[in-house]
């Protein structure tokens, strides 16, 4: 992305929120535990370097600080203003401080879009004023921000009576004002830095997106949590997100919500598989955010993630002195899909000399006799990272790490061989909470449960391959030209247009009367399947307007009368073109391919089975248009019924290039067309064996009027 973009700009406009020399509190009140009073409160003990300006028109000072009766008393425009008062008043605050100067500003007040219409059009007033003065507000309805790094803390939660926050490199950006503070005394208990907290509230101006891209650049966070409940505004959020990942900037993000697309969409069978949830997920997939299910998991994620070591090829190497919890780890391994590939044979070997009774595959379990020899645990460690090149080593100890008569000494050995190869992350699991702070002081990331600490050591490897995309050149998808019909075209005309841009369709021919259709099917060859022809009846099968194994000229006659009856029985308002003649393929792998128009990220393309299983089984992959034929694979094999395509039970190879090209020419057409292309629906795609192409045997391309 360019540097000059309006979201990196916009991302940029945060730093007098976030930063600020100078702050007004409009409704500021001498009770510190008041909303008005407590970011002074905070502010004062915290030792805030910059100028506190409360704006009370009823004391001559707030809080010992002097006060100003207006806004418009202020001896100098502040960086950012903070508005505690209600309803009409807060947005004449917002106009004081825009005339003043100010550019950034924070609403606490409430009572906006989150309750009624009234509150909306409240809201759109204040929305206008603050566009008016180019004024960056966050909120309204909003808990505020705080950046523990310069004793900055325009917020009103209690969180702080548990504790401040300690030094660290985490940022949380949310949504929820309560949850995010939430997630900072959740931190708070896990001894994990959050230095800076931002709460978006209604985001009438600010979004999740702008917080996400000021992170992204900003030098105080290193590493992302944030909390969402749904994507208002896809431009800065996607930008963010880019900017995130090419700045080696993890975001680990718990997203709530899941809800299906209702109205129009419905119509379309790829839209109602899909779901406003899933296509966030193909996003965040997309940028290599790690999605969190729990605060626990996301936290984890982020402890992890603060050691800034993410392999981009992650291969996990386990030590154990207990076979149960190889077995464990081994499970949870394949459940997060971690690799544990095993140890070369000559390393086994080696390993066997110094226990002979050790199970050295992978895991690596060294038994409890190494306790009689500390030394072995140094040897087989090293193993593991020199010999197995395991980019991530998980090393089980459970109580061993706490004994006054190992503990010790098993430190001593582990601190050498961390050093010895500082570029693996190392991770350990015991039960020694006295010890946790001295393995983390040698570079160790310290878990209880294996299961969580391979769970984080998998999302480290998200991280890294997402950052090597983003470093690796971008070839940019061509769009083929484009032109839409006038109105939604019939099956035939679908796939025409689809096979101008890349999806190639069966041979086949329209015919208006039946003779006309025994024409093309001598020309074709039997045996031959008739479909009706109508752009009013989208889903043929719903009403028996698909006839297959025609095998001769009266069966087409025969066909084609029987087709018109059931048209003009189902759909008798339906305009008919005639019947559609195509050939008959045997032996393909029925696939389908979609596109559907999300109204937050635009045309998001889908590949799954094809016929009925979509529907029952909706073994499908999503992903944002357009996108080039290498990741149309990557689509596909993630697919749980990819074994079909790929040889499984002595089938034929499927021609999965050709089926990636075609994913890929979709996404492309769907980039292409505009707003006006509402969905594709491509069902079934015929993928015959390796080298002999697919085809399209049925296509649905629904328009928007003009």
């Amino acid at each position: 992305m360019p540097a000059a973009s309006p979201a990196l700009a916009s991302f940029a406009s945060l730093d007098p929120l976030v930063r600020p020399r100078s702050v007004a509190l409009i409704g500021a009140s001498d009770e510190p535990a008041r909303i008005g009073g407590r970011p002074i409160a905070y502010m004062k003990s915290q030792g805030f370097q910059g100028t506190i300006y409360p704006v009370n028109p009823k004391r001559p000072s707030v809080q010992g600080i002097p006060a100003f009766a207006s806004v418009n008393a202020l001896p100098e425009a502040p960086d950012v203003g903070i508005i505690a008062v209600p309803g009409e008043l807060a947005i004449q605050a917002l106009e004081d401080l825009g005339a003043k100067g100010c550019r950034a500003v924070i609403v606490f007040t409430a009572g906006f879009a989150e309750m009624d219409e009234a509150g909306a059009a409240a809201q759109d007033r204040m929305t206008a004023v603050a566009r008016k003065w180019g004024i960056r507000m966050l909120g309204p309805n909003c808990l505020g921000v705080f950046n523990a790094s310069i004793a900055y803390y325009a917020t009103f939660s209690a969180s702080f009576e548990k504790g401040w926050p300690i030094a660290g490199r985490i940022g949380i950006a949310s949504q929820s004002g309560a949850y995010g503070t939430h997630i900072f005394a959740a931190a708070l208990d896990r001894h994990l830095g959050t230095q800076v907290c931002i709460t978006t509230g209604n985001e009438a101006e600010v979004a999740l997106g702008d917080v996400l891209g000021w992170m992204a650049q900003a030098p105080e966070v290193d590493v992302i949590c944030a909390y969402a409940e749904g994507i208002r505004e896809s431009e800065r959020f996607l930008a963010a997100l880019d900017l995130a990942r090419r700045n080696r900037k993890p975001i680990v993000m718990m997203k709530v919500g899941r809800s299906q697309l209702g109205g129009a969409a419905a119509k379309s069978h790829t839209a109602s598989i899909a779901g406003d949830d899933t296509v966030t997920q193909a996003v965040l997939d997309e940028f290599g955010v790690v999605r969190a299910r729990t605060t626990e998991e996301m936290l984890d994620i982020a402890y992890a993630a603060a050691k800034r070591i993410y392999p981009a090829r992650n291969t996990l190497g386990v030590l154990t002195v207990s076979g149960g919890a190889g077995v464990l780890i081994s499970d949870a391994a394949e459940a997060a899909g971690v690799a544990m590939p095993p140890m070369p044979e000559e390393a086994q070997e080696k390993l066997k000399a110094l226990v002979p009774f050790c199970a050295p595959r992978n895991p690596v379990d060294c038994t409890a006799q190494v306790t009689n020899d500390l030394s072995l645990i140094g040897k087989f460690a090293d193993s593991v990272a020199q010999d197995g090149g395991y980019t991530s080593i998980l090393a089980f100890w459970s109580q061993t790490a706490a004994g006054r008569s190992v503990g010790p000494r098993l430190q001593e050995q582990m601190r050498a061989v961390r050093a010895a190869y500082p570029d693996r992350l190392w991770v350990m699991s015991m039960l020694a909470p006295k010890k946790v702070q001295d393995y983390e002081a040698d570079g160790w990331l310290v878990f209880e449960d294996p299961s969580r600490a391979v769970v984080a050591i998998e999302a480290m490897g998200r991280f890294g391959a997402a950052f090597a995309k983003a470093e690796a050149p971008q070839k940019k998808v061509p769009l083929p030209k484009v032109t839409l019909p006038a109105a939604t075209p019939s099956e035939a005309v679908a796939k025409a247009l689809l096979a101008d841009a890349g999806v190639p369709a069966v041979p086949e021919h329209a015919a208006s009367d039946s003779e006309a259709a025994v024409a093309a099917a001598e020309q074709i060859g039997y045996p031959v399947v008739l479909k009706i022809l109508s752009p009013d009846i989208l889903h043929k099968s719903e009403i028996g307007g698909v006839l297959l194994d025609v095998a001769d000229a009266d069966a087409v006659r025969h066909g084609f009368a029987t087709l018109l009856d059931r048209a003009r029985h189902h759909a008798p308002a339906a305009r008919i073109e005639g019947v559609l003649v195509a050939k008959q393929i045997k032996g393909a792998v029925e696939m389908a391919l979609g596109v559907f128009r999300d109204p937050v990220f635009g045309p998001v393309a889908m590949v799954g089975l094809g016929g009925i299983f979509i529907e029952v089984l909706k073994d499908v992959s999503f992903r944002r248009c357009p996108f080039g034929e290498a990741e149309a694979e990557r689509m596909i094999r993630s697919l749980k019924g990819f074994p079909l395509l790929d040889g499984a039970r002595g089938r034929p190879k499927a021609d999965v290039p050709a089926l990636a090209r075609a994913l890929s020419a979709l996404s492309a057409f769907a980039a292409a067309a505009g707003p006006r292309l509402e969905s594709v629906d491509v069902n079934p795609l015929l993928v015959l064996p390796e080298g002999q192409g697919c085809y399209a045997a049925d296509a649905v391309v629904e328009l928007a009027a003009r």
